[in-house]
């Protein structure tokens, strides 16, 4: 049994699927005007995890997330460097995609783009307006707030406290400081002709949009980063609340920010580090196993400190599946069963509203059952070979590779010759075949 924490409720709730065995979630992209920072990639990491997990357990998964190619920040970049917008998208959305590739992510059921959804946006904004959820002021247009009735469901908060705490912007065309911007008349940068003028979406439609493009009603699973829940997503709902009569999905899921060096990360600061370049330097194996160390709902410091401890960790576990996988090739021993208990104690850990933190222990435990079973006087080829692949199975689902050495002929007589000086008591010439397989990496 699945249970996640839903951000709408404030609860942990049991999974239930719309459809039986099948997850259709959404997870909010990129604004694609620079390259993805170290905090893009937690919830690429986060839901591509919980993603595998209900793999996992059986279910067929449909994971559809955005690029949003249309913002004033992109705008801004193209007229910067004198070339179209679509360059700076196509360029971003391209560096964007390996970063997720580089990350051992399971590739996107479907990736729309905000520009491929203009008539369909168009269409549904045109609608918002005829039913008397938004009015036009001037070519722009906005969603009346107050015409849903539930406004603050999603970010748990009362429009009347809202409005109490609210800064009133004088002149201000709005009806109301909370309705919010669908269409926006603009002479600068790309637009599109519509019943309003030229201009062009605002940011809280497109996902309403290719939502239902997609999956054609309610979903499962929407998630993204907390800082997407108000407004972002608050105003989602109230734009299907207007359309289609429903909160978009069952479930509500975010994960918390990242600090860098115990500082909030931020662009304006300049204190911000790109994912590629982190990749670059770490590995995808470290990073993945650095984001997963810490719950998902709980802030997560990326500093030296924490990479250094990250590494320590995932080299003891990786080392210890490396000398398994060794010892049995050595022994000519194959065998594709794993060790279902300590599995299913991993997934029900991870079950548990993706608890990778305990899901770790689990790790932890049978990587110290699989050593004592390699330090055994009697070698037991059928535990080991249980435990590795076990340990294997806990560690794609958390997306981590680990692949196996793959011995030639020459290693294993290099490993016999080890074995055999140590036996006779030949230190010198163990020593020398010792260093000899060091140097090959294989110890």
């Amino acid at each position: 049994m699945i249970r996640v924490y839903n951000s709408k409720t404030l609860k942990i709730e049991e999974f239930k699927s719309i459809k039986p065995n099948e997850v259709n979630m959404y997870v909010c992209g990129p604004t694609v005007y620079n390259h993805a920072h170290i905090g893009n990639a937690r919830p690429i990491i986060v839901f591509d995890t919980l993603r595998r997990l209900f793999e996992a357990e059986g279910y067929k998964v449909k994971f559809v997330s955005n690029y949003t190619d249309v913002d004033d920040k992109i705008i801004k970049k193209a007229i910067e460097e004198k070339i179209s917008e679509k360059d700076i998208t196509n360029r971003y959305i391209d560096a964007y995609k390996k970063v997720r590739y580089d990350l051992n992510t399971i590739e996107l059921d479907a990736t729309p783009k905000v520009t491929e959804t203009m008539d369909e946006i168009i269409k549904f904004i045109d609608l918002l307006v005829k039913n008397g959820n938004a009015y036009v002021i001037d070519g722009d247009v906005y969603f009346r707030v107050k015409s849903v009735n539930d406004y603050g469901c999603i970010s748990n908060q009362k429009l009347d406290d809202l409005q109490a705490g609210a800064r009133i912007e004088e002149n201000d065309k709005k009806e109301s400081p909370f309705d919010f911007a669908l269409w926006k008349n603009t002479k600068d940068g790309i637009k599109w002709n519509s019943p309003w003028g030229e201009g062009r979406p605002g940011w809280h439609t497109e996902c309403v949009v290719m939502i239902e493009n997609n999956f054609h009603g309610m979903i499962d699973i929407h998630g993204g980063g907390i800082d997407l829940k108000f407004p972002h997503h608050e105003n989602e709902v109230a734009q299907s609340n207007a359309i289609y009569h429903n909160h978009i999905a069952n479930y509500w899921m975010h994960n918390a920010m990242i600090n860098l060096n115990g500082n909030k990360m931020s662009k304006s600061l300049g204190n911000v580090s790109w994912a590629k370049d982190v990749i670059d330097k770490l590995g995808a194996n470290l990073v993945r196993w650095l984001m997963l160390s810490v719950h998902y709902r709980k802030e997560l410091n990326f500093s030296d400190e924490a990479v250094e401890t990250s590494r320590k960790e995932l080299d003891k576990v990786l080392q210890t599946l490396k000398n398994a996988s060794i010892k049995l090739q050595l022994n000519s021993f194959e065998n594709t069963d794993f060790d279902t208990q300590s599995y299913r104690e991993f997934l029900n850990q991870m079950d548990d509203d993706l608890n990778t933190p305990n899901a770790y222990t689990v790790i932890y435990d049978t990587v110290k059952k699989l050593n004592n079973a390699l330090r055994a006087k009697e070698l037991n080829l059928i535990e080991i070979s249980n435990l590795l692949n076990s340990v294997e199975k806990m560690l794609n689902v958390l997306g981590i590779i680990f692949t196996r050495t793959i011995l030639n002929e020459d290693d294993k007589m290099l490993f016999k010759n080890w074995e055999n000086a140590k036996a006779n008591k030949n230190f010198e010439s163990a020593d020398k075949f010792r260093g000899e397989l060091i140097e090959k990496g294989l110890i």
